[in-house]
């Protein structure tokens, strides 16, 4: 079963794009919060921030591209409605 991410177990779960974006959400508030603070811990601390939001922002859009992969190919999914997954087994 997944915690986050639709399955046939979480219909009402999110798509992956969804998570990655709030995440990033989450980041960019906690970034804001130090982007002011010039000790070299908290610079750091932002670096690999930005870092991490450019990791982030990339997989996003790996994930949308799957997402319309396969509604083009299988149609939306149906597994809000009790639908079998599009792809691989249930």
């Amino acid at each position: 079963m997944t915690h986050f991410l639709v399955s046939d177990k979480n219909p009402k779960g999110f798509k992956l794009e969804e998570v990655l974006a709030a995440v990033r959400k989450d980041i960019l508030y906690r970034a804001n919060k130090i982007v002011d603070d010039a000790r070299p811990e908290a610079r750091q601390v932002l670096d690999n921030n930005m870092r991490i939001l450019q990791l982030v922002t990339e997989a996003i859009h790996i994930a949308e591209s799957s997402t319309r992969l396969l509604d083009k190919a299988f149609g939306p999914s149906q597994s809000l409605y009790g639908g079998g997954p599009r792809i691989g087994a249930a």
